[in-house]
């Protein structure tokens, strides 16, 4: 988008939103979040209150978009007990669907729409990169919570609007607050060794990465349908661990097997699925319509991410 245009971001206020709201103020675009809650103000950005569930006021705001993001889901970093588990899937499906009546309320409607989804998506694959034409899709409740999910954005009728489910892995940035902060966290108490068997996959993605890449989908028409959001390098959690001792100069990781981290994960009230599932994910049809990561490995990554930090400290 060369010109100044309009970006509604639902769900804007998180930890990726933010980063999402200031990329695109940074570009002269006028900038929406929708969120639930009040968050930290994005400068460029004006915030509107909507729920997430139900048609308001905020639909306005999608008439004269050119793009909406939707980033809106409830945490997966929780225990799934019943209500959990509700909450993550309602959250997903109550905003793409009434995203979906806004869009089509709107004249002219929102040129593209990208809309969260995970590279949870796929099996745990140790064997071979799974990428979307080749993948095999998994089992269990986070996969079931993605396959309601994407079939809620792609059965939504909006023909006016391209439509991307970004199947996004883990994104790594600066800050204590997002992911890769809180595996420097463990890495720095000296307890960042192994965790599980080793052998499970890691994708990720850099964060100038994922912002790049949204760039790049707005900007090519010709792509829709579901695209993996991760580099091209997905690694094993033992050379991951490894990539981030040594980033931060510790020597000593301490190990931890699945039944410590099932204890663990009892205590602070999560699942150890986020860490042991081996998670092999390939960007193909970035790769093949012709873009390039900045950051294709882990380690130029995560000294990139340090660096900022310590730039900023």
């Amino acid at each position: 988008m060369s010109t100044r245009t309009k970006v509604v971001i639902a769900g804007g206020s998180g930890y990726l939103g933010r980063f999402v709201a200031a990329h695109f103020a940074r570009q002269g675009h006028e900038v929406v979040i929708l969120s639930r809650r009040a968050g930290a103000p994005v400068a460029g950005a004006r915030m509107v209150e909507w729920d997430g569930r139900t048609l308001g006021e905020w639909a306005r705001e999608l008439n004269g978009a050119a793009v909406v993001i939707n980033l809106a889901g409830r945490s997966v970093n929780c225990r799934y007990n019943a209500r959990n588990r509700e909450e993550i899937l309602a959250s997903r499906l109550d905003s793409t669907r009434v995203l979906a009546q806004a869009i089509a309320g709107c004249d002219p409607p929102p040129a593209v729409w990208l809309n969260s989804s995970s590279a949870t998506l796929y099996r745990h694959a140790e064997d071979r990169p799974m990428d979307e034409a080749t993948g095999e899709i998994g089992k269990g409740f986070s996969v079931e919570v993605v396959q309601q999910w994407e079939r809620a954005f792609f059965e939504a009728q909006t023909p006016g609007t391209r439509k991307v489910a970004l199947r996004t892995a883990m994104v790594f940035g600066p800050g204590d607050d997002g992911v890769l902060g809180a595996f420097l966290g463990i890495v720095r108490k000296g307890l960042g060794g192994t965790l599980g068997s080793g052998r499970q996959y890691v994708s990720w993605i850099h964060i100038d990465d994922f912002l790049r890449s949204l760039d790049w989908l707005i900007q090519h028409p010709e792509i829709d349908g579901a695209v993996n959001v991760a580099a091209p390098n997905p690694l094993t959690n033992r050379e991951m661990m490894r990539n981030l001792r040594e980033a931060c100069g510790q020597r000593i990781g301490l190990p931890a097997t699945a039944w410590m981290l099932e204890v663990g994960a009892v205590v602070l009230g999560t699942e150890t699925e986020l860490l042991l599932k081996s998670r092999r994910v390939v960007p193909t049809r970035l790769l093949e319509s012709g873009f390039n990561f900045r950051y294709p490995t882990l380690s130029g990554a995560v000294q990139q991410i340090l660096a900022v930090e310590r730039a900023g400290a």
